[in-house]
């Protein structure tokens, strides 16, 4: 574990919630098991297989001495998490976690829970994710988003801020839809976002009458039994994108599923929902670097044609260009 151990001897004082030691990434072999994540004033030390009790007095030992370099009037936070075969155990290493807990992004405020569950309330992989929201809705304010699998609704958060006149969340979660609520009061936006707790795929004659939607977002799980895995379940949202878009709107297609690269979504959107151009790859942050690029979090940008009737012209185009080509080749 001395990879986690140097990074914690060098890694500079957090202010806004933030992955710092990402062994899963592959960099750091031998460390494959294990992650830091900061939500200051807490630390949190994830570990994907049993921790000895000497590995976390280190750990410990590494995060008081650093502290006490970087910021000795504070004291130490820790919180351990260990997933294992199913099985998932947390406890509290030292000091207290406030009550309640908000952290902090690029201004924005949001609720975590440390000690209950496998799902703290945010997900630091996605900061960029967030970021392309906020960058994107900033160049055309009052655009309407569509939020699906929205979880504590973080891009809505930031759309919202960024000027988006109204963003709809829908997830089936009442306890997700109800801490995106209170996200969404932390940071004074109640008024122009809406939260559905529906079964999404029950509801797509609401969510189409919301319509139409100039960003749309799909952040799904990749596997929640009873409710969604990716491999079937993300062409059932796919099939509808072109019954919700907006002209000249765009949707942002997220999925962490190490075992399904980003040609998954590609083909999907070629079949399913061809009039939308694939845009870009959304960088992920910095310190989730992996030494395998399609293992980690994919989230791809799509932009539709500004017009129908330039969607309806690019298909009579190709359908033509088809023909003619068959007429050569007789």
């Amino acid at each position: 574990m001395q990879a986690l151990l140097d990074t914690i001897a060098q890694m500079p004082l957090p202010l806004d919630a933030q992955r710092m030691f990402h062994g899963r990434g592959g960099l750091h072999p031998g460390c494959e098991h294990w992650s830091l994540d900061a939500f200051p004033p807490v630390w949190l030390l994830t570990s994907f297989q049993p921790s000895t009790d000497a590995e976390l007095a280190s750990v410990h030992t590494a995060l008081s001495q650093r502290l006490q370099q970087l910021a000795p009037e504070q004291p130490l936070t820790w919180v351990y998490q260990c997933r294992h075969k199913g099985q998932t155990e947390t406890r509290l290493m030292a000091g207290t976690v406030p009550t309640p807990h908000i952290v902090t992004e690029d201004g924005a405020r949001y609720l975590v829970h440390l000690l209950k569950g496998q799902n703290h309330g945010f997900f630091p992989d996605m900061a960029q994710g967030r970021r392309w929201v906020r960058a994107h809705v900033a160049q055309r304010p009052g655009i309407k988003v569509l939020n699906l699998f929205a979880y504590t609704a973080a891009f809505s958060v930031v759309a919202l801020q960024a000027g988006a006149k109204q963003v709809i969340n829908v997830d089936m979660s009442h306890g997700a839809m109800a801490l995106a609520q209170q996200n969404h009061q932390l940071n004074g936006l109640l008024a122009r976002a809406s939260f559905w707790a529906h079964d999404i795929f029950s509801t797509w004659g609401k969510i189409q009458r919301g319509g139409p939607y100039d960003l749309i977002i799909i952040d799904p799980p990749s596997f929640q039994k009873g409710s969604f895995v990716a491999t079937k379940d993300y062409a059932r949202v796919l099939r509808r994108l072109p019954e919700l878009w907006a002209p000249g709107g765009y949707a942002l297609l997220c999925l962490n599923a190490p075992e399904l690269d980003s040609s998954f979504l590609q083909n999907l959107m070629a079949e399913l929902a061809p009039e939308f151009t694939f845009v870009e790859r959304v960088d992920n942050p910095p310190a989730f670097a992996d030494a395998s690029p399609q293992r980690a979090l994919k989230v791809l940008a799509y932009q539709t044609p500004a017009s129908y009737a330039a969607a309806a012209a690019a298909a009579a185009a190709a359908a033509a260009a088809a023909a003619a080509a068959t007429v050569a080749n007789d």
